[in-house]
């Protein structure tokens, strides 16, 4: 696993050659139990790291297309599984908890629900106020700029956009750490309101 722009954290990719993009798992070390996001399959190198920094308690996934490789962890290690409670009735694996806009996860990681992306209700995830974790609606397919999904993979655009501009308007966002490509680790907020002058 690679190190982050903070101490705590911690991200892992899988290059996925049919779109030509990383997909990233992310790991919130903290003492109460540590939080993987979203995560894509462990090498053994990366497994024996997990566990070297105390193994994991939860799993966040941001939406039903990111469950990747959450349930084999879980199966693992019993740590338990949160995901979005829009698709509570449609969710593919089971879960522990479903979570819905403006909880907090745990101390410090706020909940945040986006809408008109290819999911209903997908998630991103406010860690301390200054880093933003995306899932599959805001992407990045090139370094230091962001996207979003392309038109046709989107439920209605106009609320996806809408959910683009409430992001924008975190005023504390440093980074950004997307589901699917380049993280973004300075400027996040300038980067989301690139992002918004586009759509």
């Amino acid at each position: 696993m690679k190190s982050l722009h903070r101490p705590d954290l911690y991200s892992w990719s899988n290059f996925n050659p049919a779109r030509n993009i990383d997909f990233n798992g992310i790991a919130w070390i903290r003492p109460d139990g540590n939080i993987l996001i979203d995560p894509v399959a462990l090498s053994n190198h990366d497994w024996n790291h997990l566990k070297s920094l105390g193994g994991v308690v939860w799993i966040v996934l941001t939406n039903s297309e990111h469950v990747r490789a959450s349930k084999d962890i879980a199966d693992q290690t019993y740590a338990k599984i949160a995901g979005p409670v829009a698709e509570k009735d449609t969710f593919p694996i089971p879960c522990d908890r479903w979570l819905s806009d403006g909880e907090e996860f745990v101390p410090g990681l706020e909940v945040i629900e986006l809408h008109g992306s290819k999911t209903p209700g997908e998630l991103a995830l406010l860690l301390e106020e200054t880093t933003l974790i995306t899932g599959d609606l805001v992407r990045a397919r090139k370094a230091g700029s962001l996207t979003i999904l392309p038109d046709d993979k989107l439920l209605n655009r106009e609320e996806a956009i809408a959910s683009v501009r409430r992001l924008a308007q975190l005023s504390r966002v440093e980074a950004v750490l997307v589901g699917d490509g380049w993280p973004v680790f300075r400027d996040g907020r300038d980067r989301l309101q690139e992002l918004v002058a586009t759509l």
